[in-house]
């Protein structure tokens, strides 16, 4: 391949990921209160399908299907696709999107809740759903005039490597309060893409403790007399 094709190549593909990036963007703003949960795009002889994951799916199609075709003549226009076609699929448990429930603890926030009991409630949903853990982060004028971050974690959040690039889910959001601009970043790892070679301990802690427990053999012993 020569480098002006190289060049080509490199340029279709930032291209598209902008181009992807957009129309991300676009449906986040305009189906907040569905709850967004992400975008597929396939693309077909006849047009381009888009597959918008949302968990609250009336909403996002409105009475009679009226805001589904608003929303597709909105996206056809500023982003000049010949017949586009929108898919709503629901997300079956809203709990496990990262996306979703970050938007949510923003939305919680924005009403008047504290962040402390917006990101324990979140950390509680998320884990009566079947998480293997959760971290969610919050970053702005907390609790002073001075920006700092607080950290809300459950159960097991793989940091690096193959597993957590695998079994992690993460999204970022902000909201605009009147102490100022807050971030909020959610991960979730998920127990159902573990691999099946990853042992998950529910209680490490409580493992830990046997092994180090000094009267751990002496109870042995006095069992088997």
């Amino acid at each position: 391949m020569s480098v002006q094709q190289q060049q080509t190549s490199i340029r279709s593909i930032l291209s598209t990921s902008r181009s992807f990036a957009e129309l991300d963007e676009f449906f986040e703003t305009e189906l907040r209160d569905a709850g967004y949960g992400g975008l597929e795009v396939q693309n077909s002889p006849v047009g381009v399908t888009l597959k918008v994951y949302v968990a609250r799916p009336g909403l996002a199609i409105g009475r009679r299907g009226t805001g589904i075709k608003d929303l597709t003549d909105k996206v056809a226009a500023r982003f000049k696709l010949s017949n586009p076609q929108i898919a709503v699929t629901e997300v079956e448990r809203p709990e496990l999107n990262a996306r979703i429930m970050a938007a949510r603890v923003a939305q919680i926030a924005a009403r008047g809740t504290a962040f402390r009991r917006a990101a324990m409630w979140s950390v509680n949903n998320i884990m009566n759903a079947g998480a293997a853990g959760v971290e969610i982060s919050i970053a702005g004028k907390l609790r002073s005039d001075r920006s700092h971050g607080e950290k809300y974690r459950a159960g097991v959040v793989p940091k690096s490597g193959e597993t957590a690039d695998r079994v992690v889910s993460e999204a970022t959001t902000d909201v605009l309060l009147k102490l100022g601009l807050f971030g909020v970043k959610v991960k979730i790892a998920l127990k159902d893409a573990l691999p099946s070679d990853f042992q998950f301990k529910e209680d490490v802690k409580g493992e830990e403790n046997k092994e180090n427990d000094p009267t751990q053999g002496e109870r042995a012993q006095e069992s088997g007399r």
